[in-house]
């Protein structure tokens, strides 16, 4: 068969798929574990769930409101199937619709997570928060609800979540950090006299039950084994203490989608670029796991074909067109990623030869010359001449907004286009930055690299502390690649015996 031939045939497959994942989800079982206010134990829930229902043999797809990185990798872990992110803020309402029911297809439930509160977001008319993903997706909301030092007092708490918005509908509430037996029975009485919300469990304050958050990134390594403990120790108190059968009669009682809004028109499938597939390296490993699906899978779309290395244990890189390196935690394996002298000088090379490359926040972090955590200082890439140093208390936390410079190296978006948005979090600085940088971002919202810049770039490497989303508005996967392929090409065209994919 002819490669045009085969193109169209590929979109035929596509269009087709597309409408058969439209209609299966459109009755998918779904629900949104919230809570009143952040760090009630919505995770615990939530994966809690994932994990025991898929003990029952339902496939459970995750989603979680994000933006975030951490408990996806959570929620991922105990459902089997990778968690997709929700953020209205950064994704037009569109979009998230169609990420939902692109995911939701095939699966028996889908379980959404929300962030800090029901009602909590960035705009004062909660736009953004998770009660607007639940009316947006037409899900019924279970309240987590942090019962600790209250009986009476959860009734009017939860009145006030039920009258503050009648289009949020709250199907139910399991309770957490219980203090035992005989305060959940006051609980429940409260709660069954003053309101009509149903009780569907109670999970009991419990120290196995905890989760360190500062482990949740290194799912992906070697500490595996321990988080799927933790994952399989809160599936038996979820399956023990929530009326599973009652919570998945819920869950189905969620509207038909087309009678809950209208998802706007599929966008076209975009054609596959005929030229060869772009390999760009991907550090997937224990330092290095913040990555959205979402935009792994545009990268892919675009025609990138994604290839993991191991910053700490692999000598060398494979044969790449491009890299990516993500988030993370590379400040906890410093001493492993120094001691990889060899791929930290190849790297090196690459980047100084001229290698396509993005970073973010952790990223840039490993492309510096050292790194500095708890008075230890120790040599990083070195690609970026400036030292990362942790602190104790975040630098530069939640959503931020961009606009792009004359040095960003990828092509340019259109005009008029509005600022960039995106988010951060992180507790380390730039230091010693050697003068004249040149940064691909000015800031007008959050901190970046100095308060006014983010964005680092180095010959063809752009590393930011900013993570960005492939949205609309934000296609950064799609500019990447192009960027990522030009320069291919141009070496191609330098050196045309060059064997494709080498390293420079």
């Amino acid at each position: 068969m002819c490669c045009a031939h085969a193109d169209t045939l590929r979109l035929f497959q596509v269009d087709v798929l597309r409408s058969v994942y439209a209609m299966a989800s459109l009755a998918a079982p779904r629900l949104l574990v919230s809570a009143a206010h952040k760090s009630s134990g919505k995770t615990t829930v939530a994966l809690g769930l994932c994990a025991a229902l898929r003990a029952r043999g339902l496939a459970v797809q995750p989603f979680k409101k994000g933006p975030d990185y951490i408990d996806p990798l959570w929620l991922g872990a105990a459902s089997g199937l990778a968690c997709r992110t929700l953020d209205l803020h950064l994704c037009p309402a569109g979009e998230v619709r169609d990420t939902f029911l692109r995911h939701a297809a095939g699966a028996d439930v889908c379980v959404v997570e929300g962030n800090k509160g029901l009602h909590d977001g960035m705009a004062l008319d909660g736009r953004d928060s998770s009660a607007a993903v639940a009316v947006l997706l037409g899900l019924p909301v279970i309240l987590a609800i942090d019962a600790r030092g209250m009986t009476r007092g959860i009734a009017p708490l939860l009145l006030g979540l039920q009258a503050f918005d009648r289009s949020v509908r709250i199907a139910g509430t399991i309770l957490n950090r219980v203090g035992g037996a005989r305060h959940e029975s006051k609980l429940r009485a409260a709660i069954e006299r003053y309101t009509d919300v149903p009780v569907l469990g109670a999970l009991h304050a419990d120290a196995a039950l905890a989760i360190d958050e500062a482990h949740l990134g290194l799912v992906p390594g070697n500490e595996a084994a321990d988080a799927q403990g933790t994952i399989a120790r809160i599936a038996a108190a979820v399956a023990d203490g929530v009326d599973l059968d009652t919570l998945l009669c819920v869950a189905r009682s969620a509207p038909r989608f087309d009678q809950v809004a209208r998802s706007r028109p599929d966008a076209p499938a975009r054609r596959r670029p005929s030229s060869p597939a772009l390999r760009i390296g991907i550090a997937r490993d224990r330092a290095f796991g913040f990555y959205y699906p979402d935009d792994l899978d545009a990268l892919e779309r675009a025609g990138a074909v994604l290839v993991p290395f191991d910053t700490l244990r692999d000598a060398s890189l494979p044969a790449v067109d491009a890299l990516f390196i993500g988030g993370g935690f590379p400040e906890r394996w410093a001493r492993e990623l120094a001691a990889n002298d060899s791929l930290r000088s190849e790297i090196r090379a690459a980047l100084d030869a001229g290698l396509p490359a993005y970073a973010e926040c952790g990223g840039l972090m490993y492309l510096a010359r050292s790194l500095t955590w708890r008075g230890e200082q120790v040599p990083m890439v070195g690609a970026i001449p400036a030292d990362a140093v942790m602190h104790e208390r975040p630098v530069g936390r939640g959503y931020v907004e961009l606009d792009e410079t004359a040095a960003m190296p990828w092509p340019a978006r259109a005009a008029g286009a509005p600022p960039l948005r995106a988010h951060e979090f992180h507790h380390s600085s730039l230091e010693n930055v050697a003068p004249g940088l040149a940064y691909a971002y000015d800031v007008t919202r959050g901190h970046g690299v100095d308060g006014r810049r983010d964005g680092v770039v180095v010959g063809n490497l752009v590393a930011s502390y900013a993570h960005l989303r492939g949205t609309a508005g934000s296609d950064w996967p799609e500019r990447f690649v192009a960027f990522a392929r030009a320069r291919r090409d141009d070496a191609r065209h330098a050196a045309p015996g060059r064997v494709a994919g080498a390293r420079p």
